[in-house]
């Protein structure tokens, strides 16, 4: 695995604990030399995952549409800034550039960066690993919600375990190393699921 692509809060959060999460990541995946590949903003858990990455010699590519960069929000010590017209050009330009994806907490700009990612993988669109970092238990409630939408037949088991979760950077970057994707989404199955 060359490159992560992390989405993320662009504020820090109630709790000093989701930064320090986010300096985590970015530390290890600047030891395992992985790039990060991330939205390009120097504010909240996006820039300090960005400056944890610089700080240990990583490379971090920022991927930031024109309006966010002239709202000056533009990291200015990045690897490479690559600037695009819109946000589904960023997501696009982040879903090539990366091997595998990680959701750190955030808003509803990161559960949807996240949502998009993992309806790709379901229908093969791509076949890389993607988590949900879950520092102090922030994502509890939508990994609940994922159990309930497979017991309730809305998404088949398979893509289910498709959501990997851990509690600290090294576990999931470990998963990830371990990552098997499941068989492509079809319509025609037996069971109707």
């Amino acid at each position: 695995m060359k490159s992560v692509a992390v989405f993320c809060g662009s504020s820090e959060g109630a709790s000093p604990v989701y930064r320090e999460g986010a300096q985590k990541l970015g530390h290890e995946l600047a030891e395992r030399n992985i790039t990060l590949i991330y939205g390009g903003a120097s504010v909240g858990l996006m820039g300090a995952v960005a400056d944890a990455v610089l700080e240990k010699g990583g490379k971090v590519v920022g991927v930031l549409p024109h309006f966010l960069q002239t709202r000056e929000i533009a990291h200015n010590h990045l690897t490479e800034l690559i600037v695009v017209d819109s946000m589904h050009e960023r997501k696009a330009k982040m879903a090539e550039l990366a091997d595998g994806f990680i959701a750190l907490p955030g808003g509803p700009g990161t559960l949807e960066e996240y949502f998009e990612i993992f309806t790709w993988g379901q229908l093969g669109l791509h076949d890389k690993p993607l988590g949900l970092l879950n520092i102090e238990h922030y994502y509890d409630a939508l990994i609940t919600m994922f159990d309930h939408i497979a017991a309730e037949k809305f998404m088949q088991e398979k893509y289910r375990s498709m959501v990997l979760v851990d509690t600290t950077a090294k576990g999931m970057l470990d998963q990830f190393a371990a990552y098997n994707a499941p068989a492509v989404k079809t319509y025609l199955t037996e069971d109707r699921t």
